[in-house]
């Protein structure tokens, strides 16, 4: 995995992340987005699969995460000058992007705002924004879970002693998730981790960048997107993506009826190809 320390467009440094080119004719490239809170290394589980695939992995810390400077005013739609500049410094024009949870919006808002750029997006597991009209969010979602976003509208005060509380609502994975971390995925816990070390303020910054105005609309979306979520979420319900597929146009939306938070992931395959099959309906 190679890094690229670059200068963020906003200010600061930038840690980008590339798997290197495949070799392949048909490669595509495909930045990958995690969830809240993670790096922008691309995951483990999924380098398997994208090596077969002919997929070469991009990704970047989110300011705050890693080695990328905090912006604690970053509202989701910031992301994207952030992918365009790692995209940009390893010679990459046009990409596919994948985000799981806290990452979906951020591959949403790539989809939105840099069609030019952007082949397809798959979205795992994402939240709906702040302000979605007819959702109610909290439905089906674990207390604590819940506890949390409500603090992160309460504002940086409120969402500090939340996390500082460090509570996390076990009843938020399913049986299924907690097998996930312990097998395929136990990658998530050494990420975490490292995305949010001792005194680190990322994950404060990255909740409620996610939590205002995201800075675009889904609506205006032009490029083909797939929403992928557990029907047994209760960290983010799965209402959350049905929301957001009735108004992103063209929109497909997967619901994995027994499949949690996490577990969703444990088909990385057909993650990925069904993101190659939509990068190859966008170039057609």
């Amino acid at each position: 995995m190679r890094r690229v320390e670059l200068e963020r467009p906003a200010g600061g440094v930038l840690l980008g992340y590339d798997t290197g080119p495949t070799g392949r004719a048909d490669e595509l490239v495909v930045f990958w987005h995690g969830g809240t809170p993670n790096t922008g290394e691309p995951p483990g589980p999924l380098l398997g699969a994208a090596g077969a695939l002919g997929l070469r992995l991009l990704g970047a810390d989110r300011p705050g995460y890693g080695g990328t400077s905090r912006d604690p005013d970053a509202d989701v739609a910031d992301v994207v000058p952030d992918v365009l500049a790692v995209a940009d410094a390893v010679g990459v024009t046009r990409f596919a992007v994948l985000g799981h949870s806290g990452g979906g919006p951020r591959a949403l808002a790539c989809a939105a705002l840099a069609p030019d750029r952007i082949l397809a997006a798959v979205a795992v597991s994402s939240p709906a924004p702040p302000d979605a009209d007819g959702l109610d969010r909290f439905a089906g979602m674990a207390p604590g879970i819940a506890a949390e976003q409500r603090a992160v509208a309460a504002g940086r005060t409120a969402l500090a002693a939340h996390l500082a509380r460090d509570e996390f609502d076990e009843r938020a994975f399913t049986a299924d998730d907690r097998a996930a971390l312990q097998g395929r995925w136990s990658w998530f816990g050494p990420n975490v981790a490292a995305a949010t070390p001792p005194g680190s303020q990322g994950q404060a910054d990255d909740l409620l960048a996610a939590g205002r105005d995201w800075g675009f609309d889904p609506r205006t979306t032009r490029v083909p997107v797939l929403l992928v979520h557990g029907g047994a979420d209760r960290m983010v319900p799965a209402a959350h993506s049905a929301w957001l597929a009735a108004r992103i146009p063209g929109a497909e939306l997967r619901v994995v009826p027994e499949a949690g938070h996490l577990s969703v992931l444990l088909d990385v395959d057909r993650l990925l190809a069904d993101l190659r099959r939509l990068a190859e309906r966008a170039t057609a």
